[in-house]
């Protein structure tokens, strides 16, 4: 394996494997800390809250969720071209991370939306936010599982090293 291709696979895993944790780790604290106090909120509580609090969580969530897919895929084509042991988990870990991008635009674009103009009526919003949270849930499982992958692809490397 040529020492610029392997060097640069390194710290792509390791980067991969930060960022996915990171965000894992987020999304689990938004899931578990953030949703739950939402759905306790009146409608006029909840949109009052969100014009601060919805730009504020964008610009937290967006470049994280960004920056882990992208080190996962660059990982996985390092991890490729390597030949590495660990490059099945690697690929994985990069799949599962575009499908967790890929849920921006399916669904939580066009439902935070919503919530900035207010369009989702008052008696509508309950049943909007827990909608929102199995969305949610889902992608915190999509990013547990590409985590998980990525820390099985290290193991892998770490294999190669012995």
């Amino acid at each position: 394996m040529e020492p610029v291709v392997l060097a640069a696979w390194e710290a792509a895993r390791w980067l991969a494997a930060a960022g996915l944790g990171l965000l894992a780790g987020a999304l689990l604290a938004e899931g578990a800390l953030l949703v739950p106090y939402w759905r306790t909120l009146t409608a006029q509580q909840f949109y009052a809250l969100h014009p601060v609090y919805g730009p504020r969580l964008y610009r937290f969530y967006a470049p994280l969720t960004i920056a882990a897919p992208l080190a996962a895929v660059a990982a996985a084509a390092l991890a490729a071209i390597a030949g590495a042991t660990g490059r099945g988990v690697s690929i994985a870990a990069a799949l599962l991370a575009l499908a967790l991008l890929a849920c921006y635009p399916l669904f939580f674009k066009g439902a935070n939306e919503a919530f900035a103009r207010r369009a989702v009526p008052p008696e509508a919003l309950g049943e909007a936010l827990a909608r929102w949270a199995r969305w949610h849930w889902a992608r915190t499982a999509i990013a547990l599982a590409a985590f998980a992958c990525s820390l099985f692809a290290l193991q892998g490397a770490l294999q190669d090293r012995s």
